[in-house]
């Protein structure tokens, strides 16, 4: 059996467009996690989170050693401006594109594909973790 790569499914959400945000990302290796990860952002938009969830994890799997990756994402707009059919128009995800595209040209193998949102549910839930976890610190120290 050859060897499987690196496994990511990332996904990144705000409340509103721009709003509260968080991301979130699975690694798999073989079918089991090897790492989950949560992150509120603060405000911000939709886009921004997608691409933050996509640059946190690529830079974990290169943290822990893995040269082959394959991403697998629900924003069509992200996997297809990183396949280079979409041209990235928007100011604030030039960096961010460009942020993910070094990192992914440090991967010996990276491949990213869209993915529907019902095969994107660990990583849906771990963005929406973060944001439910900053609303209600917010609910906890605005006090009575």
């Amino acid at each position: 059996m050859a060897n499987q790569p690196l496994i990511i499914y990332t996904d990144g959400g705000s409340r509103g467009n721009p709003g509260p945000a968080g991301i979130g990302a699975v690694l798999s290796k073989d079918g089991q996690t090897v790492l989950a990860l949560s992150e509120y952002l603060g405000v911000t938009t939709n886009n921004v989170a997608e691409y933050t969830a996509l640059v946190m994890a690529l830079e974990k799997g290169l943290e822990l050693g893995y040269r082959d990756v394959e991403v697998r994402m629900d924003s069509e707009l992200i996997v297809r401006q990183m396949n280079g059919q979409y041209r990235v128009k928007n100011e604030r995800l030039i960096p961010l594109f460009n942020k993910a595209r070094q990192l992914a040209s440090r991967y010996s193998g990276f491949q990213i594909t869209h993915v529907r949102r019902e095969l994107n549910k660990e990583a849906d839930r771990l963005a929406n973790q973060a944001m439910d976890g900053a609303r209600d610190a917010s609910q906890a120290n605005s006090g009575p």
